[in-house]
C-alpha cells in the first residue's frame, strides 16, 4: 500500500469514528449540549482530528445525515424493486418496513430539526436535503401506485403527508414501544395515505382501495 493510500484510508476510519462517537454522544447529551471536545474524547482523537475532517458540528451532523438517508433510501429501492410487479401492495408494505425508527436518531435529529429553525440557512439546507429525499424515493412509489392501477395527482402533497406520518407515528412508537397495536396503527395509516392522495387509473377500479 503507499503512503498517499495508506493516509487515505486512516482518514477514512477516523472520519468513520467520529461519526459513530458523534451519534452516542448526541444521543446521550442532546445536539445543543454537545462540544467538539466530547465527540473528540468519545472517539479517542484530538481536536486536530475533528477539524481535519469536519469544520463544526453542523457539518459533522449534516454529513451522518446524509449517509444514513442515503443508506435508507437503498434500502426502500431494494424493497420496492424486490417484490413481483403483479403485487405492488406488497412493495409498497417491503418499503415501508424498511424505513427504521431509531430512538437515538431520533433524539438527534428533532433537536438537530430545531436548531436548524433557529439558523435560517441551516434551515434552507436541511429543507433542501429533505426534498432530495423525496425526490429520490417517490418515483418509486408513484410507480408501485401505477402497477396497482392508480395515479398521483400531487407528488408533491403525497411527500409531504408520507413525512408526517413518518415522523408522528415514530414519535408515538417510540413513547410506548411494547405496544404492536401502535405499529399496526402506523401501517395501516400508510396506507389511508396512499390511497387518500391516489386515484384510481380508471374509472372499473373506483371501488378498489388499498389495504
Amino acid at each position: 500500500m503507499t503512503a498517499a493510500k495508506r493516509v487515505t484510508v486512516r482518514r477514512a476510519e477516523t472520519r468513520r469514528r467520529l461519526l459513530d462517537a458523534a451519534l452516542d454522544v448526541f444521543a446521550a447529551e442532546g445536539f445543543g449540549r454537545t462540544t467538539v471536545e466530547q465527540v473528540c474524547d468519545h472517539a479517542g482523537f484530538t481536536r486536530g482530528a475533528f477539524y481535519s475532517n469536519f469544520s463544526s458540528l453542523d457539518e459533522l451532523f449534516l454529513a451522518m445525515w446524509e449517509e444514513r438517508s442515503a443508506a435508507m433510501l437503498d434500502d426502500v429501492r431494494t424493497a420496492l424493486g424486490g417484490v413481483a410487479e403483479a403485487d405492488p401492495d406488497a412493495a409498497l408494505r417491503a418499503a415501508f418496513h424498511a424505513i427504521p425508527v431509531d430512538d437515538a436518531w431520533f433524539r438527534v435529529t428533532a433537536e438537530f430539526t430545531a436548531h436548524a429553525l433557529r439558523t435560517p440557512a441551516l434551515r434552507r439546507v436541511m429543507a433542501a436535503r429533505e426534498q432530495a429525499i423525496l425526490d429520490a424515493v417517490l418515483p418509486a412509489v408513484v410507480a408501485a401506485l401505477a402497477r396497482g392501477g392508480r395515479r398521483v395527482p400531487d407528488e408533491t402533497a403525497l411527500g409531504q403527508a408520507l413525512v408526517a406520518v413518518h415522523d408522528g407515528t415514530s414519535a408515538q412508537i417510540l413513547l410506548d414501544p411494547g405496544d404492536p397495536a401502535v405499529r399496526a396503527r402506523r401501517e395501516h395509516l400508510f396506507f389511508v395515505v396512499l390511497n387518500a392522495y391516489s386515484t384510481p387509473s380508471s374509472p372499473d377500479r373506483e371501488s378498489e382501495e388499498l389495504p
